[in-house]
């Protein structure tokens, strides 16, 4: 008995923290659609917007670290620098962002066409 109680509560903290991943995903594509945030050409996202909620802040700096450890979790498996990853992804991220969101281009932020 004990033991079905440990895995409903397992099986609800897990769905629980996939519906809050799922969240924050809202959230980031939310404060891109609103102009708030964009992604770099390092691979980066960064603040469109100085006056950005704090939340949209901390969102940032959270995904930012998440990226760069996945950055280097690459950089150390193929034995390059970590920057030669961080340029090829920000690329990358350049290409997916969608119309109308900020990308950062020739030193200031501008809507991609």
């Amino acid at each position: 008995m004990k033991i079905t109680l440990f895995l409903k509560k397992f099986i609800a903290i897990a769905l629980l923290s996939v519906a809050s991943l799922q969240a924050w995903a809202a959230d980031l594509d939310s404060a891109k659609a609103q102009g708030l945030i964009g992604e770099k050409p390092d691979g980066y996202l960064g603040l469109v917007v100085k006056n950005a909620p704090d939340d949209v802040k901390a969102m940032i700096k959270s995904v930012n670290e998440k990226r760069k450890a996945k950055y280097q979790e690459v950089a150390d498996q193929r034995k390059i620098a970590l920057s030669k990853v961080e340029v090829i992804a920000g690329k990358k991220a350049l290409e997916k962002t969608k119309s109308g969101h900020f990308i950062y281009a020739d030193g200031k932020w501008i809507k991609k066409p």
